[in-house]
């Protein structure tokens, strides 16, 4: 044979390999501009999807109880509401009890700040005090406007935030009550073949997000367990209302766990002293070291069945392209992408012969029904085609 020939026909297979990876590449960019578009109409959905997953369990239970759907969500979402407001009963009166002896404190603690400027080594005089005091109260004359702006934006802001949480409220209402009714609805819409396929590929997914939220509480968990221990040993006030929103911080990524850090260390500081605010500093950073770098990583690498690597990449990406929001939902995103990868790669590896049907792990009657279908498939696809491991050489 012509060599002309063999490398014609490489450069046509890399031509089409090539054309097949900018259709992809070209896919994700127009996908990604429609998201950014839509990204406010899709947020509310992807948050009460998360919701869904922390409440379904007990909405489930009811309705096999008997318990009409509706009233099944609504009373699960009245639960949840009680179970919330009842933690922030719990730590309000210690709050409202330290408030006053922190506001004392607090004045205190600058007194004996400026105290310890004007002694050595630094000496500073108290005239140079006030003339700096005097010219951050002249900055911030100046810059009032600028303020007033902000406070304009950070309503606007709220506002937007409330009416997000009321629409993600209505949905999670509405998915609790009718979720069930989703996947056959899919099935009838899809049909039976392509309906099976979607049926196992989104209860994979529905399981792995489910994965993901129970690791981020566990981690969280921890989180608020051994600060709140090394709060209680420094001796810091309101030790179990800032567990509570170290708990609770976790589950916004980055500004979560440093907002409820500086917090404690802010108390300490102003309760206690510059030794104990040390102390409270070093025990929030080397837990939340502990937890970034090991815990999290593995628990949701095991949850997710994703490396360590891959989920801190996610975070990273997604926290520079949509923020705080992009950083709590690229672990997830990731997981999915994760689920239909592999979902993919059971099926072609069963329709090549490459894998046994009971090597593969079908989570649903639908996914069995498909698996076994593949298999049926790719006999008869290598029949007619045949492979070449079995070619044997002459």
């Amino acid at each position: 044979m012509d060599r002309s020939v063999i490398i014609s026909d490489s450069l046509r297979s890399t031509a089409r390999l090539c054309l097949r990876v900018l259709i992809i590449v070209a896919t994700a960019f127009v996908g990604s501009i429609i998201l950014r578009e839509f990204w406010q109409g899709i947020l509310p959905v992807i948050l009460a999807i998360i919701v869904c997953t922390v409440l379904y369990g007990p909405t489930d239970w009811l309705r096999r109880h008997r318990v009409p759907g509706a009233l099944a969500a609504l009373l699960t979402l009245l639960a949840f509401f009680l179970l919330i407001g009842g933690v922030f009963v719990f730590i309000a009166p210690d709050i409202v009890r330290q408030s006053g002896v922190l506001y004392l404190q607090a004045f205190d603690g600058i007194q004996r700040l400026r105290l310890w400027l004007e002694q050595p080594p630094l000496n500073i005089g108290s005239t140079e005090l006030d003339v700096v005091i005097n010219e951050a109260a002249t900055w911030l004359q100046e810059q009032a406007g600028a303020i007033a702006g902000g406070i304009l934006t950070g309503v606007s802001t709220v506002t937007s935030i409330a009416v997000t949480l009321g629409v993600v409220l209505v949905l999670t209402f509405f998915f609790l009550k009718d979720g069930h009714r989703f996947l056959p609805w899919v099935r009838g819409v899809a049909g039976q073949r392509q309906g099976w396929h979607a049926t196992e590929l989104l209860t994979r997914s529905w399981r792995t997000l489910s994965g993901f939220i129970r690791a981020q509480a566990l981690v969280s968990l921890v989180d608020a367990i051994f600060i709140g221990l090394g709060l209680v040993i420094i001796g810091v006030p309101m030790a179990l209302a800032l567990a509570v929103i170290t708990f609770l911080a976790g589950f916004i990524p980055i500004v979560g766990a440093f907002t409820a850090g500086a917090l404690a260390v802010l108390i300490a500081l102003v309760s206690l002293g510059v030794p104990q605010a040390v102390a409270t500093l070093v025990v929030v950073v080397a837990v939340q070291q502990l937890e970034g770098n090991i815990l999290s990583p593995i628990l949701q690498s095991r949850a997710m069945n994703l490396h360590p690597v891959i989920i801190l990449v996610s975070v990273t990406i997604g926290g520079s392209l949509f923020g705080i929001v992009g950083a709590f939902l690229a672990v997830p995103a990731a997981a999915m992408f994760a689920v239909l990868f592999r979902y993919l790669q059971d099926v072609t590896m069963l329709r090549s012969g490459e894998r046994e049907l009971a090597d593969v792990s079908f989570v649903t009657p639908e996914g069995s029904a498909v698996g076994r279908l593949s298999v049926e498939s790719g006999m008869a696809l290598r029949a007619k085609y045949h492979s070449t491991d079995d070619v044997t050489p002459r």
